[in-house]
């Protein structure tokens, strides 16, 4: 088995309905114990103050203009924190080339007081997947994969997230089909 860890996964059309539909999902980790991922372009109707708030953590001005990401569907009262530049070691797990994952509330409160890393996404739940889950799925045609990226995790819009990882493979969603098959 290849890992995906630090490949994004990127939903096919077919899976409209799903709470996977339309997403793109970074993979943080993925071994024969199955794979975790943060979703990085569904947005909750929540902002980051109002999660420093419920850690009483003191809120600065920027954090009330940032949307927090609807991870996944597990542990959706847990807080990730997708984060570059890493000046926490003992709290974060490198996922790849300057990108790192930590659930640290250190970390939230460095970002509260503009000490924490320069760019990061903070996702309440993710997308976890049990041992050879992740293959099935990927054989039955429910994603395709490329190579993350931390410029489309960190510095492109939200809404464009998945138009330019999926075209970072040279196509567009709109020329695949929605009914699932194999060749």
């Amino acid at each position: 088995m290849d890992s995906l860890r630090n490949h994004f996964l990127i939903a096919m059309p077919h899976l409209k309905g799903d709470i996977f539909a339309d997403s793109l999902t970074y993979i943080c980790e993925h071994n024969e114990d199955g794979a975790l991922g943060i979703i990085i372009n569904k947005t909750l109707p929540i902002k980051l103050s109002e999660i420093l708030s419920e850690l009483d953590i003191l809120a600065n001005a920027s954090s009330e203009d940032i949307n927090v990401m609807a991870g996944g569907p597990v542990s959706t009262g847990q807080g990730f924190i997708l984060h570059s530049d890493n000046e926490f070691p003992d709290a974060s797990l490198r996922t790849g080339p300057g990108i790192y994952l930590t659930t640290s509330k250190d970390v939230l409160s460095a970002i509260s007081e503009d000490k924490g890393p320069l760019e990061f996404l903070v996702s309440l739940g993710y997308a976890g997947w049990d041992a050879g889950q992740l293959e099935d799925e990927l054989a039955n045609n429910f994603w395709l994969t490329c190579p993350a990226d931390a410029d489309i995790i960190f510095k492109t819009p939200v809404k464009d997230r998945l138009a330019v990882a999926t075209q970072s493979l040279g196509i567009s969603l709109d020329q695949i089909s929605s009914e699932a098959g194999h060749a």
